[in-house]
């Protein structure tokens, strides 16, 4: 698939055994809670961004692996909520070698965060600051995921947004105050890209 995205934080994952069953739950995203991604853009997730997507067949995974399925909405071992913090998830855990090795790595406090994978279908920009902010406001969700290192620096995919978006919008100049702002912020956003691209950095 293309133009997914990752997006995670060490917001915390708690375990749960009742009636032989383990339960990992945890917040795979927290809403309108700023994220600078890769010295780029801050993005926010607005609370509305994930209520068309509750209805889709999403896997639970590994560390974004495809090949480490432990759970799926549509068999009901995969469970997902929108609450006012975030979205919730939680995961019945396979008696599979890796379902065993994850149960065992969150006890541990060895993996301690959630992240998902998702496309932007519909965002707003803000470019009046010092960092242009992108806020999602709705995605389609593949997956969520258990992981040792949730906070992805994902920027490629999000920087093409902002540029499709000021194409879109280049004649839409409805403060003219602000222009210059924007203007700043889009220059140094294109310095620190090209830096990136000549340094390899």
């Amino acid at each position: 698939m293309t133009n997914i995205e990752k997006r995670g934080g060490v917001y915390g994952v708690e375990t749960r055994a009742e009636d032989g069953k383990r339960t990992l739950s945890g917040y795979a995203a927290i809403f309108n809670s700023d994220t600078t991604i890769g010295d780029y853009f801050i993005e926010r997730i607005d609370p509305g961004a994930f209520n068309s997507a509750l209805s889709a067949d999403v896997r639970a995974l590994v560390d974004h692996d495809t090949g480490r399925v432990i759970g799926r909405t549509k068999s009901g071992t995969l469970r997902l909520a929108v609450d006012t913090r975030g979205l919730r998830v939680e995961i019945d855990v396979p008696d599979t070698a890796d379902g065993r090795d994850l149960w065992t790595l969150v006890e541990r406090g060895d993996i301690s965060g959630m992240s998902f994978g998702f496309r932007v279908t519909k965002q707003s920009w803000d470019e009046t600051g010092d960092m242009p902010v992108r806020t999602v406001l709705e995605v389609e969700l593949y997956e969520v995921s258990a992981c040792a290192f949730p906070a992805y620096d994902d920027t490629t995919l999000g920087i093409r947004s902002l540029t499709e978006w000021r194409d879109a919008n280049h004649n839409e100049i409805t403060n003219p105050a602000a222009t210059s702002v924007n203007w700043a912020a889009a220059t140094r956003l294109a310095m620190r890209l090209d830096l990136k691209v000549r340094t390899g950095a």
